[in-house]
């Protein structure tokens, strides 16, 4: 299984979900990260990542190759993340035939409404246990 894990900015999102990811994984999961920027980019791969790409064009070229996506729900919005979500970055998320699993952090002015706001950690931990769900099923085929 692949998983593309998608974050701009610091990167802090996507470095705790790389970790977590990894934690409850280790090396049965491909985890790629796609940064808006260098330093998201960098704060995934120093997590755990097995590859990496930062901008427009590595999402492009490449999330139509992996079978998850995961990211805030801010990666299908265009110009979220300040700025940093390209309307192409959020198409080639949209566009993907992958499984999208977004974090419902409401910042970047979209909010999900009917969704328990609870920190950060919880909803990776909910993320996980889906991914590992997702994961169990695939491997009992």
């Amino acid at each position: 299984m692949r998983i593309a894990v998608i974050d701009g900015q610091g990167g802090g999102i996507g470095k705790h979900i790389v970790e977590k990811l990894r934690q409850e994984f280790a090396d049965k999961v491909e985890l790629w990260a796609f940064g808006t920027n260098a330093l998201a980019t960098a704060a995934m791969m120093k997590a755990g990542a097995n590859d990496g790409a930062t901008g427009e064009n590595a999402m492009v070229q490449n999330l139509s190759d992996v079978d998850i996506i995961v990211g805030s729900v801010a990666i299908v919005a265009a110009h979220s993340m300040m700025g940093e979500m390209t309307p192409v970055m959020a198409e080639a998320v949209s566009k993907s035939k992958a499984k999208k699993m977004l974090i419902p952090i409401n910042r970047c002015r979209i909010e999900v409404v009917g969704i328990k706001s609870e920190p950060l950690p919880h909803q990776v931990h909910h993320l996980v246990k889906r991914i590992r769900d997702l994961w169990e099923v695939e491997q009992s085929v």
